[in-house]
């Protein structure tokens, strides 16, 4: 199908522009897949209305589209699959569900803890780490999003062309101004890869503003979630995202299917010492919902992380491991006042200590630099 890239580039009616460039037109006359990613929220609601609509005009095969959404398990607003079920009915979308096997996002949560905690156990990280992701350590997008859909597209549609199309708008942050209309994924096929797949993301409102986002919704009789219907959220994710606003986490906290969710993380921040965002326990967003025994838990939590900090703080920052490797051996003194500030903190989590004294840490610290070295040495 041989499509002028100048008639490309509007759809015709009351919705805004819809962006769009070579790199798509091209898949679009070559019969690509296109998969849209739903996420229940607004933005992958509007763009595949857009983008189907688009594909629509075009004469593009319906057989050759699919909605696509990666559930997080108990992460979820509980009514999140039902609205994602009825996006994609309503556009006439067959939908693929998709589920991280090793477990949904609050068990990694628990996991990443739990490993940290063994590695602190064996030295193997100078500062205790806690479960949460964070903006430089987003896990929940990459791990259980993208690392789950990417690797289920080209499993399905191996040697095709296959577009992932994504609700991506510039003017949601800063890190997303610069956002391409379309960029080549090569995460899940590699360029020259023997199959001949090939993996396009596809950003289609990547204009838009959030106005005319919410005015497809109504135009278009799109089922709207009810984080922003019921409870004045104004981004979906994750019922408690660790991005989150203030605001948001309140209105996450006032819907009766989040609540389970919600003790279970206030009880992991009890149990951590470490508060679910940077500033901000999850615990003082709803306290009315605690039940007295997890605000005793809460209270003792807040005292133990601003210890732990201080603690943290007495040990030599000139040690502090460098992508995940001692700098160098430390003196007795220093080794000294490591071991001490661990066993306090291996108290407190109820963990072994291997390492008790000043002579145990700087053997431990004289291992871990011969391994870097072997491992050096041994790298091509």
């Amino acid at each position: 199908m041989n499509i002028p890239f100048s008639v490309a580039r509007r759809v015709p009616g009351a919705d805004p522009d819809v962006a769009i460039d070579a790199p798509v037109l091209d898949a679009i006359a070559g019969g690509a897949w296109f998969a849209f990613s739903l996420s229940g929220g607004k933005d992958s609601t509007a763009s595949a209305q857009a983008a189907n609509a688009l594909l629509d005009l075009f004469g593009h095969p319906r057989s050759r589209r699919i909605a696509i959404h990666a559930d997080l398990g108990r992460a979820e607003w509980r009514s999140t699959p039902a609205t994602v079920a009825a996006v994609a009915g309503r556009l006439g979308l067959p939908l693929v569900v998709v589920r991280r096997g090793a477990g949904d996002m609050v068990a990694r949560w628990e996991q990443r803890f739990a490993r940290g905690c063994r590695r602190y156990e064996n030295l193997e990280l100078y500062h205790l780490i806690g479960p949460w992701s964070s903006a430089s350590l987003r896990f929940c997008t990459s791990e259980l999003k993208a690392q789950v859909i990417g690797p289920e597209l080209t499993r399905r549609y191996r040697g095709e062309t296959i577009v992932s199309v994504i609700g991506l708008r510039r003017a949601e942050s800063a890190a997303r101004r610069g956002t391409p209309i379309s960029r080549l994924d090569t995460r899940f096929a590699r360029p020259g890869n023997a199959s001949g797949t090939r993996m396009l993301s596809w950003y289609p409102l990547v204009d838009w503003s959030e106005p005319q986002v919410f005015a497809c919704h109504d135009r278009h009789g799109l089922p709207l979630h009810e984080a922003y219907r019921c409870h004045g959220s104004t981004r979906l994710s994750c019922a408690f995202c660790v991005l989150a606003s203030g605001a948001d986490l309140a209105a996450a906290s006032r819907a009766a299917g989040n609540l389970d969710l919600y003790r279970h993380l206030v009880a992991m921040e009890a149990s951590s010492t470490f508060s679910f965002q940077p500033g901000r326990w999850l615990a003082d967003v709803a306290p009315h919902l605690l039940a007295p025994s997890l605000a005793r838990d809460i209270a003792l939590a807040k005292r133990d992380a601003v210890a732990r900090r201080e603690i943290e703080a007495a040990m030599p920052p000139a040690l502090r491991f460098v992508k995940g490797w001692p700098p160098r051996l430390p003196t007795i003194e220093e080794a000294g006042r490591i071991a001490l500030a661990r066993t306090q903190l291996l108290e407190r989590q109820d963990l072994a200590n291997h390492f008790r004294d000043a002579r145990a840490v700087r053997q431990r610290f004289a291992e871990l630099l011969d391994a870097r070295h072997r491992l050096r040495v041994s790298s091509p």
